[in-house]
């Protein structure tokens, strides 16, 4: 008994769907693009740098300090930009340390 008669004997109709090597190579294709794409994935999240988690609660601690120093220092603060912003009313002008001015602040 040979496979070739069995298969040979199967009637073809426009509802039998056979992908074939076509098919085949397509999935491969699809497959090893996948693999590359993990793996350049895995090289891109090894050069993150997030910061742990004990920088930012030194982060915190350093700024709450700074802010509990400058409220009990208020009159000396400098008469900049932050005390008119502040005199005005326009708290979204207030510029936080170590932030460029924007471009509509000139106006």
């Amino acid at each position: 008994m040979s496979v070739v008669p069995v298969l040979a004997d199967v009637p073809l109709n426009d509802d039998t769907v056979s992908p074939g090597v076509l098919g085949f190579a397509v999935f491969i294709g699809l497959l090893v693009a996948t693999v590359f794409l993990l793996r350049s994935m895995n090289k891109q999240m090894k050069k993150i740098q997030a910061p742990r988690e004990a920088d930012l609660k030194q982060r915190e601690w350093e700024r709450a300090e700074a802010e509990k120093a400058a409220a009990g220092k208020p009159a000396e603060q400098p008469a900049g930009k932050a005390a008119t912003a502040a005199s005005t009313g326009d708290a979204a002008k207030i510029e936080k340390p170590g932030t460029a001015p924007s471009d509509d602040d000139e106006a």
